[in-house]
């Protein structure tokens, strides 16, 4: 019932959009769902349109079903995370076993698993405090309040002040992760320091989404 439920949306999709592009006398795009139980679906969309065509699936095709999405070859979300949390619980200038927390959210309707992230410092006085990326970790759910535990592989680049995040089992669509970032201590100058944070779809040809900025404030110690 449900199979033949989604092949009828699936022709219905198909003959739609062949006759948008026909119409307006474009080419038409490739966008490529490989659902499980529904076998490599193929439908051509028009490039204006190509989000309804995914999203007007409906109901019936959970995203917890979609094993990826591409477009022109490149895999992407079709839904990003657009927000991160930065936390941190130690925040004083020098002090040291400072943990950075950030916390994404990965939609039901992403249309791909979460592969990886990059985090890049772009604001803050101090760019040579250092950091430990064999340490950092990562987990279901937020500060205080941690799931399963996320293998995770990292690397940081010092020059570009970038920390490159790799998920060994992609992250699939419907959880809240967090990743901890750990310096060996905090930045030696208050200030509001920054971090640019992207995602990276699970699939061939990842196409970077960026997610937002995280912010951390870096307090002087209080002498008085």
């Amino acid at each position: 019932m449900t199979t033949t439920l989604h092949s009828k949306r699936l022709r219905f999709l198909q003959h739609t959009m062949e006759k948008l592009g026909n119409a307006q006398g474009q080419k038409p795009l490739e966008l490529r769902l490989a659902a499980s139980g529904l076998g490599r679906l193929w439908k051509r969309c028009h490039p204006g349109v190509v989000l309804l065509c995914c999203l007007a699936c409906g109901p019936g095709l959970q995203p917890s079903m979609v094993a990826a999405a591409e477009l022109r070859g490149s895999s992407v979300f079709l839904r990003a995370p657009w927000k991160v949390d930065l936390r941190s619980y130690t925040t004083n200038v020098f002090e040291r076993w400072a943990e950075y927390y950030f916390t994404l959210t990965l939609a039901e309707d992403a249309g791909a698993a979460l592969a990886g992230l990059t985090i890049q410092q772009t604001r803050g006085a101090d760019w040579q405090f250092p950091f430990s990326p064999e340490r950092t970790r990562a987990f279901l759910g937020e500060p205080r309040q941690e799931g399963a535990p996320i293998a995770v592989q990292a690397s940081f680049d010092q020059e570009r002040r970038r920390f490159s995040l790799q998920f060994p089992e992609p992250i699939p669509p419907g959880n809240m992760i967090t990743v901890v970032l750990r310096p060996w201590h905090n930045p030696a100058q208050a200030d509001t320091y920054m971090f640019q944070v992207e995602a990276i779809p699970a699939g061939p040809n990842p196409v970077s989404a960026a997610v937002g900025s995280g912010t951390l404030r870096i307090y002087s110690i209080d002498r008085y």
